[in-house]
């Protein structure tokens, strides 16, 4: 089976530990969109041990509160599906009322057209709030 997450980073790398990384995926539609990604290829969160499964939804949390903290967005969505990719990880998408899909889910209903965002800075200030809360980076 070829998995993209396996073969590829998914994004641009904001933080990496041996479990997981967390990447900022570069939407100028959805700033700040970024995903959580297991460094091995497992399909269910279930199939984790327990602390691993910890691990990763603390990390998942941080992310959001970094989000908050840098872009103060209208609501966070979280989401954990699979069915494309099968590997293990988590979108965390601040959401803004001028979005192209608010209140819809972003694979939803297209409300409005976009409004581009400038992500520019983004990464660095996400990159220091992830590595405060969680560690530094072990590459």
């Amino acid at each position: 089976m070829s998995c993209e997450l396996c073969q590829q980073q998914g994004g641009e790398l904001l933080w990496n530990s041996a479990l997981c990384r967390v990447v900022l995926i570069g939407d100028n539609d959805y700033p700040g969109f970024c995903r959580v990604v297991l460094n091995r290829h497992q399909q269910e969160m279930t199939d984790l041990p327990v602390d691993e499964r910890n691990r990763v939804m603390q990390v998942v949390f941080a992310v959001e509160s970094a989000l908050r903290n840098t872009l103060n967005p209208v609501k966070i969505n979280l989401a954990c599906f699979g069915n494309m990719t099968p590997h293990i990880h988590w979108h965390v998408i601040p959401r803004f009322s001028d979005d192209r899909h608010f209140p819809q889910p972003v694979w939803g209903s297209e409300q409005r057209p976009g409004t581009a965002h400038g992500i520019d800075a983004l990464a660095q200030q996400l990159r220091r709030q992830l590595s405060a809360v969680l560690g530094e980076n072990q590459r």
